[in-house]
């Protein structure tokens, strides 16, 4: 049997080359995975900014454990969820697609592997100029890693 998976030739390409630190994001993709003991939401994201960073992909989990629901409604609120919505306990991962929002990320070992840690979240206005140091310093490491890679 043959499948056609559009996507499947891209998938992890960009993702691997991006360090720790705080992107502006729209979100892609929302999946709600069963799990025993820990359901979660597999969320795929686009970054939009710094430039240098631009079209790379980021995917994480939020979990939907009694503990973790804070983390949820966190990120939900900062990428401007539809409140009506959350506030009457729903999720329409369709509604999700296309928001954006400022993505705080961070990386963790377990095992050997590292996997992506979606550590914070701000609204999408709060990417401000002040970012834009932050992104002449990211351009700077790059240059730098590419240097040593080189070398």
């Amino acid at each position: 049997m043959k499948r056609h998976i559009p996507g499947l030739a891209q998938a992890g390409q960009n993702e691997e080359n991006l360090p720790d630190g705080e992107y502006l994001v729209e979100v892609r993709q929302m999946k709600y995975r069963w799990h025993q003991q820990k359901p979660f939401y597999s969320l795929q994201f686009q970054v939009l900014a710094p430039e240098v960073y631009r079209l790379h992909a980021v995917t994480g989990r939020l979990y939907c454990s009694v503990k973790a629901l804070w983390k949820l409604n966190w990120f939900l609120q900062d990428f401007g969820y539809d409140p009506d919505l959350l506030n009457g306990d729903d999720i329409d991962e369709k509604a999700v697609v296309g928001l954006k929002g400022v993505l705080r990320l961070s990386h963790r070992s377990v095992n050997g592997r590292s996997f992506p840690n979606l550590e914070a979240f701000a609204s999408a206005d709060r990417w401000s100029t002040s970012f834009d140091q932050r992104e002449i310093d990211m351009k700077q490491d790059v240059e730098q890693q590419d240097d040593r890679e080189v070398a």
